[in-house]
């Protein structure tokens, strides 16, 4: 970005810093990010607030939530979101380009930072962005000064798909997919209002030169000198007030306008009818930068930084494999076919050319037919020996009984995923892989793509950690400090060939139906893929049919949710959508009948009756709580754990008692879990594979457990069951009255 000299410049602000900035944080000197040179004038001493750019940021306060039958209300605490520390880039002023290391690969010189919204994940805009944003810069105003120049996405949270647009290493606006209208809509800031302004053919207001304060304001009519007839009610415009330039929101249409003024009276609609709301104005002025530089030009400027990046991370590969206890361990490189496992497989390459290793992809059955394809093809010209753990009809086969998956209910990781990876652990003929997993020991490495800056839910990785599902399992994660910025870097550095749907506008390229994917890529598979989404989506208006949910529940993407948050609370009651659901009859029933009572013999119980489970499949099964007895001519069964007694009879009646009320609901908890374990079983297998000493077996698509169990709990921690109880029994502790 070039900017000229203005009067009264204000200098540049400092970024507020965290109470600990890490060792490698930018000095307290820093230009901010979002205006590289001066600040806004106006704009305070604080970093960009995105306030800027979203309207009622007080709703967020408003966090209620809404349930059905199916659905629960998480109880939990929020943790506290993690603050990551290298959240910013450097910029080339010079050479106009992105730097991912400080000092420039070309003139040498040194790059200023610019803060990024965090999770700060930044990347380049791919050939599908470039033309959405084509689209939404021609339709609103007309002009797209930004063809042909390098253009950074941020993204940000948001409704859906939003993105911070960076150009010439400043904010240029905000991309953003409406979920009301399933559609993208672009919002400029202020520093890209005044670029559009010099192209701009329409959405053009000039208000008269006033002495009054209009940052923030309603203008009434009485100081609109002119308003182009394109304008709509709600969009964006481009505003000039004298020497101050900027934008803001239009209240009404251009029509609208001109009917006002046409009224013989205007008096009172001049002083009283607002016209737009004045988002940010000032009077600096902003140029794009003379330097258009290419793609090729932003892989050389960061050459340097990127073998650097290589290296450490080849160090990291290297430095654990080659551990005593690791040596001879064999290695595997988790490939799903996405950017990021494609770096990790060619780091891999490079790290292990004395160790043998393989590539392994879990085929959930629900994976884009062009990451599979890629995924083959990719190893087979590298040479790769590729080991594909494919699932099949898994999905298709439970989907019906679990319902569709949810950002808060992803059940299909467990039955797509998991049991595959335990099928690759089984597989692989170690003699002493059950004495390893009884022990806990590792018995296998993977090399994994996980980052930190995907997710806030990831910011914690470590460069290598176990996994809690997989028994023996130890990964290895090289690059968690990369952002995707680095990753597209390395790639086209490398030449890498890569997975053809990232250019197409997809962020996530493994399974077409993930409810943690968003909405606008949802689209995208319609319109690329049409017979896979009829499929699913005439599942999904099936099962909202059988709840009593209309279409549009479907359509607008609520079904990705358990728990709807508040965000698609506010967004069901602007679209007059109803989120209740009816009850839907099950089989199984478990119902609390007196909550928790004190008995006559001391202690406490709590009473419920049971349907769709009989006494003698409770027998076979709820022995992984206790010693159990199965008085068959008594039709009873007993269970005897450390805290109580169970006794689940064969008319239904289940009894808990224990010595402390504490004691006996969480005895009940864990009796409920089992029972729902047993009813909902879809014999996936994952819980027989947990098991350390054999005792689950699989029979007539019910899990039984053998006298061998020592109950160390694996199986309860590995079923897809256990881990989404609250989900599938909502509102337990209600009935328990606790």
């Amino acid at each position: 970005m070039h900017q000229k000299k203005e009067k009264n410049q204000t200098s540049g602000s400092q970024k507020q810093k965290r109470n600990n900035p890490g060792k490698n944080s930018p000095k307290k000197n820093s230009q901010d990010r979002n205006s590289p040179h001066t600040r806004e004038k106006g704009a305070g001493n604080g970093p960009r607030d995105l306030r800027d750019f979203k309207e009622k940021p007080s709703e967020k306060k408003n966090s209620g939530s809404q349930k059905w039958p199916d659905t629960a209300v998480s109880k939990k605490k929020s943790s506290p979101r993690f603050e990551y520390e290298d959240d910013y880039i450097f910029w080339c002023r010079k050479c106009n380009l992105p730097l991912i290391g400080e000092e420039c690969g070309i003139c040498g010189s040194k790059g200023e930072i610019l803060h990024l919204s965090q999770p700060a994940d930044v990347r380049f805009c791919s050939p599908y962005e470039h033309e959405v944003l084509a689209g939404q810069l021609i339709s609103s105003f007309g002009c797209n000064p930004l063809k042909g120049r390098l253009v950074l996405l941020n993204k940000i949270p948001g409704e859906d798909k939003t993105d911070e647009v960076i150009v010439d290493g400043f904010i240029f606006g905000v991309l953003s997919f409406e979920l009301s209208r399933m559609d993208y809509r672009f919002e400029p800031s202020l520093h890209g209002a005044k670029i559009l302004l010099k192209y701009a053919e329409g959405k053009k207001v000039k208000i008269r030169k006033t002495n009054r304060h209009i940052n923030g304001k309603n203008i009434p009519m009485e100081l609109i000198d002119s308003f182009a007839g394109d304008i709509k009610a709600g969009d964006f415009v481009l505003v000039t007030a004298g020497s101050l330039s900027g934008y803001g929101v239009s209240y009404i249409s251009g029509a609208e306008f001109s009917a006002l003024k046409g009224f013989s009276e205007p008096a009172q609609f001049e002083s009283e009818a607002k016209i737009l709301r004045v988002r940010k104005v000032d009077s600096g002025e902003v140029s794009l930068h003379p330097e258009n530089p290419d793609f090729g030009t932003c892989i050389e400027v960061n050459r340097k930084h990127l073998q650097a990046l290589g290296k450490n991370a080849i160090n990291t590969i290297r430095g654990i494999v080659s551990r005593n206890e690791y040596r001879d361990l064999p290695v595997y490189v988790s490939f799903s076919g996405g950017k990021d496992s494609l770096v990790v497989l060619d780091l891999a390459k490079a790290a292990l050319k004395q160790r043998e290793f393989k590539a392994f992809f879990l085929n959930t059955g629900i994976e884009f037919p062009e990451t599979v394809d890629f995924a083959r093809t990719f190893c087979r010209e590298m040479k790769v020996q590729l080991e594909e753990m494919n699932s099949g009809s898994a999905f298709w086969e439970q989907v019906d009984k679990f319902g569709p998956p949810a950002k808060d209910f992803r059940w299909c990781c467990k039955v797509c995923k998991l049991a595959s990876a335990g099928d690759l652990e089984t597989e692989k003929g170690n003699c002493s892989l059950q004495e390893k997993k009884t022990s806990n020991a590792v018995a296998y490495l993977t090399v994994d793509g996980k980052r930190k800056h995907e997710s806030f839910s990831r910011a914690r990785i470590a460069a290598s950690e176990t996994n809690p599902f997989v028994p023996a399992q130890l990964n290895i994660f090289p690059i968690r400090d990369w952002r995707a910025l680095e990753v597209w870097l390395y790639i086209h550095w490398r030449g890498l060939s890569y997975n053809p749907l990232y250019d197409l506008g997809f962020e996530r390229v493994g399974c077409w139906l993930c409810p943690s994917a968003l909405a606008a890529e949802y689209a995208r598979v319609e319109e690329l893929h049409p017979e896979m989404h009829a499929r699913w989506n005439a599942f999904l208006l099936e099962w909202a049919k059988t709840r009593g949910l209309s279409k549009e529940f479907i359509e607008h993407g609520f079904w990705r949710w358990k728990e709807l948050p508040p965000k698609m609370l506010r967004l069901a009651e602007e679209l007059g959508i109803s989120v209740l659901a009816k009850e839907k009859a099950e089989d199984f029933e478990i119902e609390v009948v007196s909550g928790i009572s004190p008995c006559k013999a001391g202690g406490f119980s709590v009473e419920a009756g049971v349907k769709g489970i009989k006494e003698k499949e409770a027998a076979d099964f709820i022995n992984v709580l206790g010693k159990t007895v199965y008085a068959e001519e008594l039709g009873m069964v007993l269970v005897k754990t450390g805290t109580g007694t169970v006794k689940f009879f064969s008319n239904g009646n289940l009894i808990v008692s224990s010595e402390t009320k504490e004691k006996a609901v969480q005895l009940f908890k864990e009796t409920a879990k089992q029972l729902v374990r047993l009813s909902r079983c879809t014999g996936c297998g994952i819980c027989e594979k947990a098991c350390p000493v054999g005792a689950v077996s699989i029979k007539e698509g019910k899990p039984l457990v053998s006298e061998a169990c020592i109950r160390c709990g694996k199986c309860m921690e590995s079923c897809v069951v256990t881990r989404y109880f609250d989900k599938i029994v909502p509102d337990l502790d209600e009935k328990l009255k606790v």
